[in-house]
Formats: C-alpha cells, sequence, structure tokens
C-alpha cells in the first residue's frame, strides 16, 4: 500500500492530461488537483454527459412534485422559477442523489417560511462510483452549478447574490468550486459538515473557502479524523462562521444500538445510513429543523469546546449570537472576519432545537448533602427539570449551572425548586431557594424569590421578587 502511494506521487511528476467540454472549460490531473498527498492518483473527472447534473426545481407552486430545468430561457420560462425569489440550491454528497428525501423535506420547510426557488442538485451519475473518482466528479457538478447560475444573470438579470448554495459533504465542494467559478459574487453557501478525505489541508482552490461567496457559514458535525476514527467531515475552518455543535465529534442520539438505530422509524433505508453515518447526516437534519427554529441553534463564541461545556461562554456578545443553520446570515458580525468558530449543544432527535440559559440559585433552610433541581415555567412553555447543583446544600451558598433546555420557555413568569438525596430523613429537614436568578443567552435576567423551605421532594414555586 505504501509502495502503490509513493508510485502515485512519483507519478504525479509527470506533466499531467487534460479534457475540454464545451460550456465548462478544461479539466487537468495537474496538482493541485491531482498528484498531490492529499489526493495521490492522477484521475481526471468523468464527462458532463456520465455525470449527468440535473437540477430538480421545486417552488411554493409545485411543492411535491420537481420540474427539471436546464440553462435554456425558454424552459426556465415555462417553469414556476421566479427571479423576484431567493434561489436555494441543495446538493447531495457522495453515494447520494438529488431525489433522496432529505432534500424535498429541507424545500418544505424553505416553503413555511419564505417564497423561494428551491434547486435541489442531483448527480448521482457521479456521486455513485469510488469516493476517489467521485471527488473528482465534484468539480463537474460546481462548473455546471456555476454556468446556471450565470446563464440565470445573463439571460434573465437574476443576481448570483440571490443564490444560496447549500452543499452536504462533497456537495460543499461542489458549492465551492461553483462559487469560485464565479469570483465569489453568490450570495451565500452552506457547507454542511463538509468531505474531509480528499479535501482536507488542500490548497483553498479544491475545497469550500471563505473567497467562495460573499458569505460561507459551515456545520461541523462529524470532524474526527478519518483514521482512526473514520470521521467523514473536516475539522478545518472553512467559513466566516464555523459552528461545530456538541464539540464537532459525537452527535447525540447516534450511540443507539445497531438494531434500533438500522430499525429507524422512518425506514430500513434511512435507519441504514444513519448506521453507517450518522454524525455526518446529522448536519443536514440540524439545518432542516433550523428553518423553523430561528432562535433554537444559538452558537456561542469559544476557544474550545471544553470551555464551552465548563460555562465560561455564557451569554451572547452585545451583538447576539449566530444562529447555526437557516438564519446564520441575520448575524451583524457575519462577515466581520474568517473563521469565527462557535459552540452549542443540540438534542438527540428531531426536533434537535435547545434554548441556553444560566440559572443561579441561593440556597436556604438546614445544612445537607443532596441534590437541587429547577425547572423554568414562562409564556412558551415549561422546561423539564434541571439539576443545577449537587453536593453539600449549605444555607447561604450560591451556585450557577447552565441548561439547554428542549422548550422555550419566552418570559420567565415563575420556577420551581426540588431537593433530594435518597436517604432516610429521619428529622424532616427542610431546604429552599431563597432566590433564583435565570439568565437567558440574550444577557435578559428574571429574578424570582420565596422565604419558604420544604422536605425532599416537595416542590418549592418561586416567584417574581
Amino acid at each position: 500500500m505504501l509502495l502503490l502511494w509513493i508510485l502515485s506521487l512519483l507519478l504525479g511528476a509527470v506533466a499531467g492530461k487534460e479534457v475540454c467540454y464545451e460550456r465548462l472549460g478544461c479539466f487537468s490531473d495537474d496538482a493541485p488537483w491531482a498528484g498531490i498527498i492529499e489526493r495521490p492518483l492522477k484521475i481526471l473527472p468523468w464527462s458532463p454527459s456520465d455525470v449527468n447534473t440535473r437540477f430538480l426545481l421545486y417552488t411554493n407552486e409545485n411543492q411535491d412534485n420537481y420540474q427539471t430545468i436546464t440553462a435554456d430561457a425558454s424552459n426556465i420560462r415555462s417553469s414556476n422559477f421566479q427571479t423576484n425569489r431567493m434561489t436555494r440550491f441543495i446538493i447531495h454528497g457522495f453515494i447520494d442523489k438529488g431525489e433522496e428525501n432529505w432534500l424535498a423535506d429541507m424545500c418544505k420547510n424553505l416553503f413555511k417560511v419564505e417564497s423561494v426557488n428551491c434547486i435541489c442538485v442531483d448527480w448521482k451519475g457521479g456521486s455513485r462510483t469510488g469516493y476517489t473518482q467521485a471527488s473528482q466528479n465534484t468539480r463537474i457538478v460546481g462548473a455546471e452549478v456555476a454556468y446556471l447560475v450565470d446563464f440565470l444573470q445573463s439571460q434573465f438579470e437574476y443576481s448570483p447574490s440571490n443564490v444560496h448554495l447549500i452543499g452536504h459533504s462533497l456537495g460543499s465542494h461542489i458549492a465551492g468550486e461553483a462559487g469560485r467559478r464565479t469570483e465569489g459574487a453568490i450570495g451565500r453557501i452552506t457547507g454542511l459538515d463538509p468531505a474531509e478525505p480528499c479535501f482536507e489541508g488542500t490548497p483553498e482552490l479544491i475545497r469550500l473557502d471563505p473567497s467562495d461567496a460573499q458569505f460561507v457559514d459551515v456545520i461541523h458535525t462529524d470532524a474526527a479524523p478519518i483514521i482512526p476514527n473514520l470521521g467523514f467531515g473536516m475539522s478545518q475552518i472553512s467559513g466566516h462562521l464555523d459552528f461545530f455543535p456538541n464539540g464537532g465529534l459525537e452527535m447525540p442520539g447516534c450511540q443507539k444500538n445497531i438494531l434500533s438505530q438500522i430499525v429507524d422509524i422512518d425506514g430500513i433505508w434511512e435507519g441504514t445510513r444513519d448506521f453507517a453515518a450518522c454524525n455526518h447526516l446529522r448536519s443536514y437534519k440540524y439545518y432542516i429543523d433550523s428553518i423553523v427554529n430561528p432562535t433554537g441553534f444559538a452558537g456561542f463564541s469559544c476557544s474550545s469546546y471544553s470551555v464551552f461545556s465548563a460555562n465560561k461562554c455564557f451569554p451572547c456578545a452585545s451583538e447576539g449570537c449566530p444562529q447555526m443553520g437557516h438564519y446564520a446570515d441575520r448575524y451583524p458580525g457575519k462577515t466581520r472576519a474568517e473563521g469565527q468558530t462557535f459552540y452549542l449543544n443540540t438534542g438527540d432527535k428531531s426536533n434537535f432545537s435547545l434554548w441556553r440559559y444560566q440559572v443561579t440559585i441561593t440556597l436556604s433552610g438546614e445544612k445537607v448533602t443532596g441534590h437541587a433541581l429547577v425547572s423554568l415555567f414562562g409564556t412558551g412553555g415549561n422546561s423539564k427539570q434541571f439539576e443545577i447543583f449537587k453536593g453539600s446544600l449549605q444555607p447561604g451558598s450560591t451556585h450557577s449551572n447552565e441548561i439547554d433546555s428542549d422548550v422555550d420557555v419566552g418570559e420567565l413568569q415563575k420556577v420551581k425548586f426540588i431537593w433530594y438525596n435518597n436517604l432516610i430523613n429521619l428529622f424532616g429537614p427542610r431546604v429552599g431557594a431563597s432566590r433564583i436568578s435565570v439568565e437567558r443567552n440574550d444577557g435578559r435576567v428574571f429574578e424570582f424569590c420565596s422565604q419558604e423551605t420544604v422536605k425532599e421532594e416537595v416542590l418549592l414555586t418561586l416567584t417574581a421578587c
């Protein structure tokens, strides 16, 4: 294997081959496209006819049945494509296809919040082959996307700034190639766990990077190394905003046993996909959920996930937190710098959104050893109970913890306190919370007070001070 790799690199020093295609231009196997450490094999992309890139248009008027569009003026005029709308391209990755359910599901969620041209890019002719070949075929697909964007501009005066490319895995780099070919004029590219093999550590020419669009945001969900961890996604910073949910390595809900994961609620095929690449697929599932949850994926600026988990990155800065996913472009500082990194937690199943709060309790009553829990009640709903502290519950002591609620409780109205220690308490000690402060990620603080104490496992309600 090592000998093959060395020979491949030596062969890479030989003058490369080139193929040219009408409309799309020429493609070579010269470095850095091939013959480098990250892609030692000298391989050319397949022809456009073999890759067979198709553009499947869904709109608010045809949500269930796509129209196939091409770079032809009469074809586009006869379709439901409208030039007064945003156009969002969704691009699948390796082995996948444009008619897979998740692409149509993303479109359907988009139709709930906006009028949009939603184009699913199908390139299964080039994705269903060996991975190394598929990684080269992305160049053809990127060129096809760029050609259609340029055609819309030249024939319909449709601005590339109204185009948003959303790519998963290899699709992220397809979006990057399309952006490079349109000289960064595309309004936005979203990379959903950009593929690592053949791309991580390569020159920007090859992979998704911030210069490919006016705004680039990236979600990393499978950033462990491909060897030995079989992480399919890049850990490399690739956008203006890079989000690392749950640290970017292991996603909640991806550790189910084999049977429960394959026999999935959405069917055997979806379950099998999840078993093989659960972390990698989470990126597009988070994006789909983010469309209908505008505040449920707040990302916190932090130096690392361990620092975030140690509760040292709360609340948001004065300009707020960016939302991972669909609404990342609403962040005021989105293009202030490249490589801004953000961390957050998600739920273990759809709906994946969570809302983060900081809860501070001041204890009262008697001194005991045990656990102190709090639940939140507000105009938007009620949270479950969260443990704020365990150990010596001493009157007058103050303890803080950050919690991730699967309910946006809205304007807080009251909180409930409970304690327990699973011991036989012969003398019935009483513990309370004289004050509980709850801070939202926007910095707003709600204060609740009580002068009462309660026995173990008895709820104590605190109201506004």
